[in-house]
């Protein structure tokens, strides 16, 4: 009996041990691997890719609407560097509804992913980003004070402070509204383009906020998100946890 107790209590420790081991990740939180820097071109080619999982997105209602019957597979992959954030969507689709083709237009009213960024939830200030299928972007700093909302451009946006951002079709052409079987958005976000919002660069055990979302408008909008939120993907209590590994 003494060696059977021995046995188990050896067994729970090393259960524990190896738990511990293993980085944070629930429903509510991912780890963000670090890489060294690498150039994005929209079909996520780059090896550094290989280092960390994909996340899938989920169906989620939208404000006042049914959930639509179709499900389209989209996930995200997400790493970091010195210098800032990258990110991979992959998205099925059928058709790209993408009209606008000018940058800082609404893109949200067509297909999209999008990524909200809150580096210090101290301030309720967060940064979004939205990509669309023609690789148009849309880039905001939103204040959202007790609902009310306001998003803000960039000024001065060139050089080192500007997206690096690529996509790519799955299917004979990428052009407004052609028959695909899918898109990808492949973007690095620099961290000097948030500055002042980013408390610091972050470092090993750094945790932000931060949600990140499709839409799709193949016949009624579809939406999808990380964390799922009431309606509005500025819900921004709902943010998950992002840890810097």
């Amino acid at each position: 009996m003494h060696k059977i107790l021995t046995l188990l209590l050896l067994t729970i420790c090393l259960v524990c041990l190896k738990a511990q081991s293993q980085p944070l990740q629930t429903d509510s939180s991912i780890v963000i691997k670090k890489t060294t820097d690498f150039e994005v071109d929209g079909e996520g080619t780059a090896a550094n890719w290989s280092a960390t999982e994909w996340l899938n997105l989920t169906l989620q209602n939208a404000p006042h609407q049914k959930q639509p019957d179709r499900r389209y597979t989209t996930r995200t992959k997400v790493l970091y560097s010195e210098n800032g954030i990258y990110f991979l969507f992959d998205c099925e689709d059928k058709r790209l509804t993408s009209t606008l083709l000018e940058d800082f237009a609404p893109l949200y009213k067509e297909d999209v992913v999008e990524v909200f960024l809150w580096p210090d939830t101290a301030v309720p200030i967060y940064f979004e980003y939205e990509i669309s299928p023609l690789n148009h972007e849309l880039v905001l700093i939103v204040p959202n004070l007790k609902g009310g909302m306001q998003g803000w451009l960039p000024w001065n946006y060139k050089g080192d402070t500007r997206v690096r951002h690529a996509t790519s079709a799955v299917g004979p052409q990428k052009k407004s509204m052609a028959a695909v079987e899918g898109w990808k958005a492949e973007f690095f976000i620099p961290f000097s383009l948030m500055n002042p919002m980013i408390p610091q660069i972050p470092v090993s055990g750094t945790k932000w906020r931060g949600n990140f979302y499709r839409i799709d408008y193949d016949q009624d909008p579809a939406y999808y998100s990380w964390k799922k939120t009431s309606g509005s993907f500025h819900e921004f209590q709902k943010f998950g946890t992002l840890i810097f590994e």
